[in-house]
């Protein structure tokens, strides 16, 4: 009888299969997670459905980028984690702009803009309107609130298509906002100076401000104001009758609604005095110069969106100026109001929020140093603009590949985790090497049918081509020739290497050899060229 028995999975292949299921699983899930979510807040997508293109960053994108009207910055993006910052090339002359996280940050994330801003010069624009972006904040001093503000002051008009007013939302807030200086140490005239499009081509915005509108920012805060290693400058906030609206609770008077005082909507830090190696003024040589590392937290992820960044899709989606519509319904506007600007010291304009930033990206970028040699300063796209992609979803298919790269980084950032990684896989490794496969059972089987069978053996007539073959193998390589090399040489070269009459005639003559010529030469081969 035959015996037959169970098939057992080997260790081996039930590692392989736990690990294929555990991929497959995490990928099921993750593209489940994402399938009810539409992408916003990309600059790369132009064709979504509906009122979802207006929440896009694609006119942020062509404002910036190397188009037709683009500032000529060149454009990247980030799909993986911001931990990868600091292995950026050149990161004094890169900004990169996340708007809209919808996960919060990690420790790890957040100590790497950290250090992009305060070891390597880097630039951030970090724009939320939740706590996803608090730890971020946390690092800098600068606390997220987890609630929109109400301000029953400063809002603006919005009408439907039929340019009728629709119900006002006190959540929508303006804000006149400085590009480089703090509010509070700013004189009167330069606070009621408005910037106009000409100052701003002419990077003349030190004294003037611009209309900045706001979809519904939340409130930040900054917590550390003592640290003399870097400059702290509030550069838009809201009325002085605004407050957090905790709950959804917009009554003034409730106490679960605190009255932050002056309630911040834009803070701009700026470390100076950084050193890191570029092209010198002067020399155009590689040295050591000196930059300014910067971050801006912005209470609101809509200022980029394309319904408030560009004024024809302002427009479009009932965005009112200052105008009559605010007279007749009894409150202010950035033009009339007296902490507002005022039109007889220029334009009051609102133009789309894409003035003030691009305004604000230029002024912290290094056009303005003088250690950085002119080729750099004279050219935008020597400068980079990275939008991050990582924090938000922007396809099913890249989701899986997103959060996996994001997961690797993270792991092999964090020291511990590095060396628990480590010590896994030589665990793995070790149990693999000690699994002994199981013998199959054996017994014998003794047919005469198969006891003539002998291996197959070598042709007596291919002797002398195989010993000729042989000795011409050991002619290249003694020559150093590659196989190559050695079919280029004529017959006359090959008998120059070889020079031995004996070897130089099995090499070259056609006349057939007996088996004991062979065995004859064969010691002569293996004595030629020692």
């Amino acid at each position: 009888m035959v015996e037959t028995g169970k098939t057992k999975l080997s260790v081996e292949k039930k590692l392989m299969i736990g690990l294929v299921v555990s991929i497959l699983l995490s990928t099921t899930l993750i593209i489940a997670a994402s399938s009810s979510k539409e992408t916003v807040f990309s600059p790369y997508v132009r064709d979504a459905e509906g009122d979802f293109q207006y929440q896009q960053l694609s006119k942020m994108r062509d404002s910036l980028g190397e188009g037709k009207e683009g500032e000529g910055y060149s454009i990247y993006n980030t799909m993986s984690t911001p931990m990868l910052v600091n292995d950026w090339q050149d990161p004094h002359r890169t900004m990169l702009v996340i708007a809209a996280p919808e996960k919060p940050f990690d420790a790890a994330e957040a100590q790497a803009i950290h250090d992009f801003v305060t070891e390597k010069g880097g630039k951030v624009i970090l724009a939320a309107n939740s706590t996803n972006a608090k730890r971020v904040g946390e690092e800098f001093g600068v606390n997220y609130f987890d609630a929109p503000v109400s301000d029953r002051k400063w809002f603006y008009e919005v009408t439907d298509q039929s340019e009728v007013r629709m119900p006002p939302q006190e959540t929508k807030l303006w804000s006149v906002a400085s590009v480089n200086q703090d509010l509070d140490l700013m004189d009167e005239p330069s606070l009621r100076t408005p910037c106009t499009e000409a100052a701003v081509n002419s990077d003349a915005v030190d004294n003037c401000r611009m209309p900045v509108l706001f979809h519904a920012p939340t409130a930040i805060q900054v917590l550390d104001l003592e640290d003399d290693s870097r400059q702290v400058s509030v550069l838009a906030s809201a009325s002085d009758q605004a407050f957090v609206a905790t709950g959804g609770n917009f009554d003034i008077n409730s106490a679960n609604n605190p009255k932050t005082g002056k309630t911040d909507l834009i803070v701009r830090i700026d470390y100076p005095g950084i050193n890191t190696y570029d092209r010198m003024s002067g020399s155009n040589t590689l040295g050591e110069v000196s930059v300014t590392g910067s971050i801006v937290f912005v209470s609101d992820h809509s200022v980029f969106a394309n319904h408030l960044w560009n004024r024809a899709d302002a427009d479009l989606t009932g965005k009112q100026q200052c105008g009559e519509i605010y007279i007749q319904n009894g409150h202010t506007c950035w033009s009339t109001d007296p902490d507002g600007l005022s039109s007889s010291r220029g334009d009051t304009t609102w133009q789309g929020n894409e003035l003030f930033f691009r305004a604000l990206i230029r002024d912290m970028m290094e056009f303005d140093n003088d250690e950085l040699s002119s080729t750099i300063t004279r050219n935008v796209d020597e400068f980079n603009v990275v939008f991050d992609e990582s924090r938000h979803v922007s396809s099913i298919a890249t989701q899986p590949f997103t959060e996996a790269i994001g997961a690797v980084v993270l792991l092999t950032s964090d020291v511990y985790l590095k060396w628990l990684i480590i010590l896994n896989l030589f665990a793995l490794l070790a149990i693999a090497i000690m699994v002994v496969p199981e013998k199959e059972n054996w017994r014998h089987v003794f047919d005469l049918t198969r006891f003539r069978e002998r291996p197959t053996k070598v042709d007596s007539s291919l002797y002398q081509v195989r010993v000729r073959e042989a000795f011409l193998s050991k002619v290249r390589q003694f020559n150093d020739l590659t196989r190559d090399e050695f079919a280029r040489k004529t017959p006359a070269e090959i008998m120059q290497m070889v020079r031995d009459p004996r070897l130089v005639e099995l090499v070259s003559s056609a006349r057939s050899y007996s088996n004991e010529e062979l065995r004859n030469i064969i010691p002569i081969i293996r004595r030629w060229g020692n």
